[in-house]
């Protein structure tokens, strides 16, 4: 794959991971893959801004050599320690003999601490500037977006955004532009990311995006770090971000639940039936069978969450209690939650799951339903019921 020039003398020099099926150990699927961004700008000073994965650091720089020797790189920009970004720097740095590295002072502290480098680093803050020529890049620390080390760069003559991780997608593609590819498919991964990375973040994030607004810098693309640029419409991506940032749901309901033999499992079916039949939307999900990373997506717009689990050694199932201390680390806020599960001679399992919602900032909204063994009719209508009851309390909100 050759460099993609995506500004006049502006190329994206990355790599395209197509075989990556977790990310961040196991905590995050990537289904459709990823990419690792880097580009490189070609000016009086050439710049390289952030690098790739450390085994794809020589296709990085072979792509780099396509367009320039790497020893003419004079500044490398290092918006983001984490190592599918930095993870290439040992390489990098060898071939750029005259590299300076530019980053936060946390940045610098992060590299030294992964790769015990003596390197050349000029620390920066917000609004310092480097001028490479024709154009200028200006710094804008982010610190916890998602690392306390993590910046944006900015170059206002070609109104382009760098910001490393926000605004991405794990998702593998020949592509390269927001225009190349499925819309629905691009927002389900940018959500995907969201959700399962930079959730419990969004009180930093939409102060920055409004730091962003409030500097009145235009934006004209967006060149993240993972997945596609956005070049046609990147307000997409920054509403979708506010949106997300701010909790703001719609009325749908999600209902994940673990079965041991299969009564819970009745009952969730019986459930998501009653709240259908409102005419809500819902989504239904056995966590022991599902993908967690698709679940937390799911949720990301959602009003409500109904969390069901049988009832073992007077707890939750151990799916279930994994996914809810996930999700507890999220920090949802403005949602509505219930409980249900069956359970043999003793109960626990509902009152485990409402506790835990309710350390996550999830609301309960109506008493857990539980039902011994296996439901009879009766209790099926209530399981019916239950889940009606719970979609009106979704359109009251």
């Amino acid at each position: 794959m050759k460099p993609c020039e995506i500004k006049k003398d502006i190329y994206w020099v990355g790599a395209v991971d197509w075989n990556v099926r977790n990310f961040h150990g196991h905590t995050y699927s990537t289904q459709r893959g990823t990419t690792y961004n880097a580009y490189l700008i070609v000016d009086e000073k050439i710049t390289l801004v952030d690098t790739v994965y450390g085994p794809f650091s020589n296709e990085m720089i072979a792509r780099i050599r396509e367009i320039v020797s790497p020893e003419k790189i004079d500044y490398i920009i290092v918006n983001h320690v984490e190592t599918d970004h930095s993870g290439a720097l040992p390489d990098i740095v060898k071939a750029c003999k005259k590299a300076k590295l530019y980053g936060t002072t946390k940045c610098r502290e992060g590299l030294y601490k992964h790769y015990y480098g003596e390197w050349h680093f000029q620390p920066v803050k917000t609004g310092d500037t480097l001028k490479l020529g024709k154009r200028t890049l200006s710094f804008l620390e982010a610190p916890m977006i998602h690392w306390p080390d993590s910046m944006f760069t900015y170059c206002p003559e070609e109104e382009l955004l760098l910001p490393n991780d926000a605004f991405g997608q794990h998702y593998a593609t020949s592509e390269r532009f927001d225009d190349e590819v499925g819309q629905a498919e691009l927002m389900d991964e940018a959500a995907k990311y969201y959700g399962n990375i930079l959730w419990p973040l969004s009180s930093l994030i939409l102060k920055k995006i409004e730091e962003v607004q409030n500097s009145k810098l235009s934006i004209r693309m967006i060149a993240p770090s993972h997945g596609i640029i956005w070049r046609k419409d990147p307000a997409k991506i920054l509403n979708s971000y506010v949106s997300w940032a701010k909790n703001e749901t719609k009325p749908k309901v999600v209902v994940a639940y673990e079965t041991m033999w299969g009564a819970t499992q009745t009952m969730a079916r019986m459930i998501v039936d009653g709240i259908t039949d409102t005419g809500t939307s819902v989504k239904l999900f056995d966590l022991a069978q599902s993908d967690r990373t698709e679940v937390i997506k799911e949720m990301l717009d959602a009003k409500g969450f109904i969390i069901g689990s049988s009832t073992h050694n007077n707890g939750m199932l151990v799916a279930v209690a994994g996914f809810l201390d996930f999700l507890k680390g999220l920090k949802p806020k403005n949602r509505i939650g219930a409980a249900f599960g069956s359970y043999g001679w003793a109960g626990g399992a509902i009152k485990s799951i409402e506790g835990t919602l309710k350390e996550a900032g999830v609301e309960i909204i109506q008493p857990g339903l539980g039902i011994q063994y296996v439901p009879d009719d009766v209790e099926l209508k209530k399981c019916y019921e239950y889940g009606v009851n719970f979609a009106k309390q979704i359109g009251k909100e």
